[in-house]
């Protein structure tokens, strides 16, 4: 997953823990990339909820329900979701291979270009 993204030019801020920041090529905007048991989700920002639609029709790409919920996700805004203190959260999505996550995140590209 990590040669796709960089092969679209995303940058890697940082790693902590399964969570890996990344910025979109030529862009400050901020996504993550959450990996457990080999399985990448791919987690951008609650804002682009409107375009799930878009993202969840490109072949093999699938919204996760609800939001995804990281302390670590500090570019993301916060709520409170099972404790007193707010927690970064966005909304992830699951792909069937890496040429879905390559067509999703070209999506995300120009979504946050604003030819969406």
């Amino acid at each position: 997953m990590h040669t796709v993204l960089t092969e679209l030019g995303c940058r890697t801020n940082f790693s902590i823990k399964k969570i890996t920041e990344y910025m979109l090529p030529d862009s400050k905007e901020a996504f993550y990339m959450f990996v457990e048991n080999d399985a990448a989700q791919l987690i951008i920002r609650p804002a682009y909820e409107l375009f799930l639609s878009d993202l969840n029709s490109i072949d093999g790409v699938k919204s996760k329900a609800g939001y995804c919920h990281y302390s670590e996700m500090t570019r993301f805004p916060t709520r409170v979701h099972k404790s007193a203190n707010p927690i970064h959260y966005g909304i992830a999505f699951t792909f069937k291979d890496e040429n879905a996550a390559k067509r999703c995140v070209e999506k995300i590209i120009v979504i946050t270009q604003g030819h969406g």
